[in-house]
C-alpha cells in the first residue's frame, strides 16, 4: 500500500494547477491533504468518485482556512473526525481512519510563522497530541501520523539551519519536542531510507528561485509507531509535482 501526504495549501488553487490530472496518473491508494481551505462542496467530487476514490473531509468552522482531508481506493473499517481537543477541531486539523489493526491519523500541525500568540497555541498543541498519542498507542499500537508537522528536526531537514535558529519550525523548542516524539516509540519513515541531505518538502514562495535552487525544509512526515517498523518497504519525496508550495512525501507499506 502507498500512502502520500501532501500540503494542497488549498485545493481549489491546487486544481487548477492540475492536481486531479495527476491523481490520473494513480499516485497512491491513499491521499492524505492537509490545507485544504474548503469544504467537500467546493470541489468537483464527480471527478474524484470516477477515479475510485472513497473521500472523507474535516474542515475548519472558518471558511477557506486549515482543513483536511483522506482520498483512498481502499474504503476504511472506521473514521474518527478530530481527536477530541476543541481548539484543534474547531481548526479541522486531525483526521483518523482504521484499516484493519492499523490506524491511520492525518494531521495538520499548526504553524506559527504569524505570531507569539500562534506560536504559542502551537505549543500547547504539540503537548497536547504527544498526550492523546501516547494514550491512543495503548489500545492501537499500530499507528501512522502523516502530515506537515510544520517542523523541520535536524539541521540536515533545511537549506540554512544558521540563518533559521531564530525562526518558527526550526526553534529548538520545537525541535526538542521533535526529538522526544520520536524517542517515544516513533519512526521517522522517510530517514529509515534517506540519511543523504537536501531533500526537502517546502519551499518559500516568496522568491521564485528558492524551490529552483532547492532551499528547502523537511515539514511534511509519514512516520510510524515501532511494531510497524518491519513492515516499511520504501518512502520518498516528489519534488517535481508542483500544485503547491509543498510537494507530496510518500512511504510503501505491507498492511
Amino acid at each position: 500500500m502507498r500512502i502520500i501526504s501532501y500540503n494542497v495549501n488549498g485545493i481549489r488553487a491546487a486544481v487548477k494547477k492540475g492536481f486531479f490530472d495527476w491523481l490520473k496518473t494513480n499516485p497512491a491508494d491513499i491521499i492524505c491533504l492537509q490545507e485544504t481551505k474548503a469544504t467537500k462542496d467546493d470541489v468537483d467530487l464527480k471527478q474524484l468518485e470516477a477515479l475510485g476514490f472513497h473521500h472523507y473531509w474535516y474542515s475548519a468552522q472558518k471558511k477557506g482556512y486549515s482543513g483536511v482531508a483522506v482520498f483512498t481506493k481502499t474504503k476504511p473499517d472506521n473514521v474518527l473526525y478530530g481527536n477530541g481537543h476543541t481548539a484543534s477541531d474547531d481548526e479541522g486539523r486531525v483526521l483518523q481512519l482504521d484499516f484493519g489493526d492499523v490506524r491511520l491519523i492525518n494531521a495538520y500541525f499548526p504553524s506559527g510563522t504569524s505570531g507569539d500568540e500562534r506560536q504559542q497555541f502551537k505549543y500547547l498543541w504539540l503537548d497536547e497530541l504527544q498526550r492523546y498519542l501516547d494514550d491512543l498507542k495503548k489500545k492501537h499500537p499500530k499507528l501512522i501520523l502523516c502530515g506537515d508537522y510544520n517542523i523541520a528536526h535536524q539541521e540536515i531537514d533545511i537549506h540554512d539551519p544558521k540563518g533559521n535558529k531564530k525562526s518558527s519550525g526550526f526553534l529548538p523548542e520545537e525541535r526538542a519536542w521533535m526529538t522526544k516524539f520520536l524517542e517515544s516509540g516513533w519512526i521517522d519513515t522517510f530517514r529509515e531510507f534517506h540519511p543523504e541531505q537536501h531533500r526537502y518538502s517546502w519551499w518559500s514562495q516568496r522568491f521564485p528561485s528558492v524551490r529552483l535552487n532547492n532551499k528547502g525544509w523537511r515539514i511534511d512526515y509519514i512516520n510510524v509507531t515501532a511494531p510497524l517498523k518491519k513492515q516499511l518497504i520504501d518512502a520518498e519525496i516528489y519534488p517535481d509535482i508542483k500544485h503547491s508550495d509543498h510537494c507530496p512525501v510518500y512511504l510503501d507499506i505491507k498492511i
